[in-house]
């Protein structure tokens, strides 16, 4: 039996890079030795086990078939005759098949670490087809090492397309869509995962409505980048710049999502897009059954961003609205995720990157004026009931006028 370790945490170190986890293959094995040696089995397609001590997850070497559609339409072969070879070559990339002996030796078949030298993301072989979420895995990492100056090889691209234009993304789950999509949401650049899926035909085929967005033009003097499949990109990156929350991120992709529909004797103008998007932005969150927080956060930042943006000119009525709407009182999280999100937004545009966005401040003073109404001054007063809610909303409302008052003098 001998034990190499695999994937991420070999090409990681090469990279000088974090890893996150540690992942090992078993060769010349069966599931029975281990068993006797203590590892406890949680594979069910395949035999995977988890070391007796460290809780790493120790894999048999194998070999996959394609038998069916989707990622799971395989048969597996797996036992002690399976070499090194020929488990790395079934891996997704070639900076993924490489391994690491116990005398620290490098193996590397299929020059993985040519390929990170060179800053290349390549498949390991034809096999790389007959498994669609490498689509969005290979996006994924594209994502992750742009940084770092990683492309995808112009091969690798035309089997990711070839894999989309036989309809085979059709049969992933939404759960493993999903997962995907979060994780890359979550990497330093995720603007390039979706211009990588764009890039093969993926976007059209998970993503229509955010697809759709590019070309659509928009107002030169709001948006000198025009192109709002292009400002969803800039506002993107902007997000990965402000905060770390994929949910963050999630809304300001999904946020425009309504000017993707704009009659086409509107443009570039786009009144009314905020309503528009919301049935869009519901669509896309119910087909990848995206978490509450996900979708409640997306529904919001696309609802009220032009709201926020303006919330210096608002009355206190409507300033009042935007507030009880966005979690201002109720859901702190939910309240500046929804300010990081328009802020991103009010970045995404040539040339106004670094642009200040005093209005997430003062919808904070305001947030503060506002709860600081005391129900119990209001109670001394006799009130109760409706007639305290009543006289704690005209209390509030005085306290956002006078704010905008006092800005404006």
């Amino acid at each position: 039996m001998e034990i190499y370790l695999v994937g991420g945490a070999v090409r990681d170190a090469l990279l000088d890079y974090p890893a996150e986890e540690r992942d090992w293959v078993v060769v010349g094995s069966n599931p029975q030795q281990l068993l006797d040696a203590g590892y406890q089995q949680v594979g069910k397609d395949f035999p995977v086990f988890l070391h007796p001590e460290t809780k790493e997850e120790y894999a048999l070497a194998r070999t996959e078939r394609k038998r069916g559609h989707g990622y799971t339409g395989f048969e597996v072969h797996c036992a002690d005759d399976v070499t090194l070879e020929q488990d790395l070559k079934r891996r997704d990339l070639t900076i993924n098949a490489m391994a690491r002996a116990d005398d620290n030796t490098l193996i590397d078949p299929y020059g993985g670490q040519r390929d990170l030298e060179n800053r290349i993301l390549r498949h390991v072989s034809a096999a790389f087809a007959e498994d669609p979420l490498r689509v969005l895995r290979t996006a994924r990492f594209a994502a992750r090492y742009a940084h770092l100056g990683f492309i995808i090889a112009k091969d690798t691209i035309a089997l990711m397309a070839d894999i989309v234009d036989q309809g085979e993304l059709e049969h992933l789950s939404s759960e493993r869509i999903w997962s995907e999509i979060e994780k890359a949401l979550g990497e330093r650049h995720p603007e390039r995962f979706i211009e990588a899926l764009r890039e093969c035909g993926a976007l059209a085929a998970l993503l229509p409505e955010v697809d759709q967005l590019f070309g659509v033009p928009q107002r030169k003097d709001y948006h000198p980048e025009i192109d709002t499949g292009v400002h969803t990109l800039m506002c993107l990156q902007q997000s990965a710049l402000l905060a770390s929350s994929p949910a963050v991120r999630f809304a300001v992709l999904l946020h425009d999502l309504g000017k993707g529909i704009t009659p086409q004797e509107m443009l570039p103008r786009h009144i009314g897009h905020e309503k528009r998007g919301k049935p869009l932005v519901l669509q896309v969150c119910e087909r990848l059954r995206a978490p509450n927080y996900f979708r409640e956060l997306a529904l919001k930042v696309c609802e009220f961003h032009l709201l926020c943006h303006k919330s210096r000119e608002l009355r206190g009525k409507t300033l009042l609205k935007l507030l009880t709407e966005t979690g201002g009182f109720r859901q702190s999280e939910m309240f500046e995720d929804f300010l990081t999100a328009c802020e991103a937004d009010a970045r995404g545009r040539l040339g106004l990157e670094q642009r200040p966005y005093p209005q997430a401040d003062y919808l904070r003073r305001a947030r503060s004026l506002a709860s600081a109404v005391s129900a119990q001054e209001l109670q001394s007063q006799g009130l109760e009931g409706k007639a305290l809610g009543d006289a704690i909303h005209r209390q509030r409302i005085r306290q956002l006028d006078q704010l905008r008052a006092g800005q404006s003098t």
